[in-house]
C-alpha cells in the first residue's frame, strides 16, 4: 500500500463526509445563507477532484499488482463525487425554482441515503485497509527481527570460525616446536651415546697402560 495514496483517501473521505453534511444543511437553508453554503460546497467539490486526480496518478505509478485494486477503489470514490456533485446541483435547482422545491429535497434525501450507504461502504473497505497496512508493518518488523537475528547468528559463527583457526594455527606451532625438540633430543642421545664410546674406550686405554705398567715393574 501505497503510503502516498493512503495519505489522498484518507483527506478524501473526511472531505465526503464534510461535503455530505454540508449539503444536508443547504437543503434546510433559505436565501443568501444557502447561496454561500452552495459556494462552499463547490470549492469543496473542487478540492475533491483534486485529490482524486493525485490518488489516480500515484495509482498508476504503482506496482501492477497493487495498481488494480486502488484502481478499483479509486472508481468508487469517483462515484461518490458524481453523487454528490449531483446532490448539489438538485439542491441549487431548488433553490432557483421554488415551486419544485418539495420534489427536489425528496430526491436529495434518496440520494443521501445511498450516498451514506456508500461512504459506510467507504469507510469499511478504509478500515480494513488500515488492518492490512498493520499486518504489512508487522511483517516488515518480523522480517527485521530476523534479519538482526540472522545477523547475529552469522557474526558468531564468525567470530567461532576465528577461534577455531587461531586455534588450528597455535596446534600447528606446538607440533612444529615438538618436531624441533623431537630432534633436539635426538642430537643429544646421539651426542651422548657417542661420549660414552669415547669415555669407554679412554678408561680402556687407561687400564691397559696400567696393566702394562704393572706387568713391566713385576717382571724387573
Amino acid at each position: 500500500m501505497s503510503a502516498v495514496f493512503e495519505g489522498y483517501e484518507r483527506q478524501y473521505c473526511e472531505l465526503s463526509s464534510n461535503l455530505s453534511r454540508q449539503c444536508s444543511a443547504a437543503s434546510s437553508l433559505d436565501g443568501e445563507q444557502k447561496k454561500q453554503k452552495i459556494s462552499e460546497i463547490k470549492a469543496g467539490m473542487d478540492d475533491g477532484d483534486t485529490l482524486i486526480r493525485k490518488m489516480e496518478l500515484e495509482a498508476r505509478s504503482l506496482q501492477a499488482s497493487m495498481k488494480a485494486s486502488l484502481l478499483v477503489k479509486l472508481k468508487e470514490y469517483k462515484t461518490d463525487l458524481n453523487n454528490l456533485k449531483s446532490e448539489l446541483k438538485r439542491i441549487t435547482s431548488a433553490a432557483n425554482n421554488n415551486k419544485d422545491e418539495l420534489l427536489e429535497l425528496g430526491q436529495a434525501d434518496t440520494l443521501a441515503v445511498s450516498s451514506n450507504d456508500h461512504r459506510g461502504r467507504l469507510v469499511m473497505s478504509t478500515e480494513r485497509l488500515n488492518q492490512s497496512s498493520e499486518r504489512i508493518k508487522e511483517s516488515r518488523r518480523s522480517m527485521l527481527e530476523t534479519e538482526e537475528l540472522g545477523a547475529a547468528i552469522l557474526q558468531d559463527l564468525h567470530q567461532q570460525r576465528q577461534s577455531l583457526l587461531h586455534a588450528h594455527n597455535t596446534l600447528h606451532g606446538v607440533d612444529d616446536n615438538i618436531d624441533k625438540s623431537k630432534k633436539i633430543l635426538t642430537a643429544i642421545s646421539r651426542r651422548m651415546s657417542r661420549n660414552k664410546w669415547i669415555l669407554g674406550s679412554f678408561m680402556a686405554a687407561i687400564v691397559l697402560a696400567i696393566i702394562v705398567i704393572l706387568t713391566i715393574k713385576v717382571s724387573r
